[in-house]
């Protein structure tokens, strides 16, 4: 139904848009943001349909004021076409698809308006820094004949809706490519026993095979959970059969890196709770880091906080502006650190899905209190230094099950855990299902997965073949299952695993992969 829809005046149905298929050629009736227009070409039906390009200010939003009436119900739906387009109304309830794939679909609310209500302002938009979308037959239907729309807005505006874009847009994807740190196209990353030996065995830096890229030091530790003074502390020959000395393990260092391999120090792991909860911890974790770095001429750091290094207070219910001391206070280090560094400074974090996705259907306590406050908790960090952020490789292991973006929970062991929880990263999501609070999209090339090495080293191991299979659906769009990406990234960097250690153990079967797939 294009252009403005001729239903005859009834007691029983009506149509109250003006323009709802774009067919006059141009905007009229609607107000709109400047970077949004009446194309041809691409229309669901008749000539026209509007096409907007959001910005990194504006989300090419498009509304309109309609006269109602007290006490009815009404549904305003539109023909949607591309990534991230949402529709509502004013005060009251919206909708929103991540992507059509390609193809138009149908978006839809219902609503029923106050006991006092005589107008409505319905809207649609895209979402910053996004494709173009476009959108096409545009309905406000409810009882009635129809109602001539009012020429200027009503004395009181309506309420803001949720989904409405706040005055300060998110931080949008960058438009210069997020830092490489000097990494290939493809890179496999994998942590290194440093401080501990277990039933893997020690490996000495200079054993280490060429096919890793980045090499995590494991671990750095806190004197205390509170004090921010990290040290890294070389296991001992007690316990590590083999060791070298530290002139060795320098001098190996040294030898990785002339190969262009990367060499960090992770902090945390599964012991080593951190949590920064004055500004002196906070400093004492860039001095002390530093102090690291600089010793053993590092190449940068990896965060790996676990268990309860990061937790949410009460009332801390917005990712983009956090309040807990323990977030903000490492937002500000790791932004000291890599300032101190410069630009091949590399970053690089480690969460717990527990930490990132679960942010989808539950951040911190909740509204009312009584969630797990560490739900969704990294989610400020990456947000805040993903100009900065080398690389996120969230563990996809020890894991529970994890709701997608498709609404189903999705389960460790194969390739479908492996695409949902990564799809989530490259395609953005709203936090705890709040469409006006979206976590926006990392770069493909900022993403690597988080694997265990072998059924020894993790809750979740995945076959070669299931591997794969992600990798094959994320970067080629094939051997995807049931579960249907929102892109396709042949950018994607890698993968991560742990360990090295554990890696060796099983005579190479996780590196071994990796090259095999990558050619590399």
């Amino acid at each position: 139904m294009g252009g403005l829809v001729a239903l005859a005046p009834s007691a029983t149905a009506g149509e109250f848009l003006a323009n709802g298929g774009f067919e006059t050629g141009s905007l009229s009736g609607w107000t709109c943001d400047a970077s949004a227009k009446a194309v041809t070409g691409q229309a669901k039906s008749g000539s026209y349909a509007l096409a907007g390009t959001p910005g990194a200010s504006d989300t090419a939003q498009c509304k309109q004021t309609v006269t109602v009436a007290p006490n009815t119900a009404y549904t305003f739906s539109t023909q949607v076409k591309g990534s991230y387009v949402y529709i509502g109304v004013d005060g009251g309830t919206s909708t929103w698809t991540p992507d059509t794939g390609g193809a138009y679909q149908q978006l839809s609310v219902n609503f029923t308006t106050g006991a006092s209500q005589t107008s409505a302002t319905v809207y649609l938009h895209g979402w910053y820094g996004q494709p173009v979308y476009y959108a096409d037959d545009a309905s406000l239907s409810g009882p009635g004949g129809p109602t001539t729309p009012p020429t200027t807005p009503p004395t009181t505006p309506p309420t803001t809706p949720p989904t409405t874009p706040p005055t300060t847009p998110p931080t949008t994807p960058p438009t210069t490519p997020p830092p490489s740190g000097g990494l290939p196209t493809h890179a496999l990353v994998g942590y290194l026993h440093a401080s501990f030996a277990n039933g893997a065995g020690y490996t000495r830096m200079a054993d280490v095979p060429s096919t890793w890229n980045v090499i995590d030091l494991a671990f750095g530790e806190p004197t205390s959970v509170t004090s921010g003074d990290i040290r890294f502390n070389r296991c001992p020959v007690t316990e590590c059969a083999g060791v070298e000395s530290d002139a060795e393990f320098k001098a190996a260092i040294q030898a990785k890196q002339a190969q262009g391999k990367k060499v960090v120090i992770s902090i945390g792991g599964q012991n080593g709770q951190v949590q920064l909860t004055t500004a002196a911890a906070r400093d004492t974790f860039v001095s002390s880091v530093s102090a690291i770095i600089d010793k053993w001429g590092l190449n940068g750091l990896d965060i790996d906080f676990e268990g309860h290094s990061l937790s949410l207070n009460t009332g801390d219910t917005d990712f983009k502006n956090p309040t807990t001391p323990v977030v903000v206070n490492l937002i500000s280090a790791l932004k000291t650190l890599k300032a101190k560094y410069g630009s091949s400074f590399v970053l690089t974090m480690a969460p717990e899905t527990f930490f990132v996705q679960l942010g989808y259907q539950y951040y911190g306590s909740g509204p009312w209190g009584g969630q797990d406050p560490r739900a969704g908790a990294y989610l400020p960090v990456i947000y805040a230094m993903r100009g900065d952020l080398t690389l996120l490789h969230v563990q996809d292991y020890n894991s529970g099950s994890i709701m997608g973006l498709d609404n189903q929970y999705h389960s460790m062991g194969g390739a479908d855990f492996h695409i949902a929880m990564t799809d989530m990263l490259l395609t953005g999501f709203p936090v705890a299902g709040n469409t006006a609070n979206m976590f926006p999209p990392l770069a493909p090339s900022q993403i690597a997965i988080g694997l265990p090495a072998s059924t020894n080293a993790g809750n979740g191991y995945t076959a070669p073949a299931e591997v794969n299979k992600a990798l094959d659906c994320l970067t080629k769009k094939t051997n995807c299952g049931s579960y249907t990406t929102h892109g396709t990234w042949p950018a994607l960097r890698g993968l991560m695993t742990w360990s090295v250690n554990w890696d060796k153990y099983s005579n190479w079967e996780f590196s071994n992969n990796f090259r095999s797939y990558f050619g590399s």
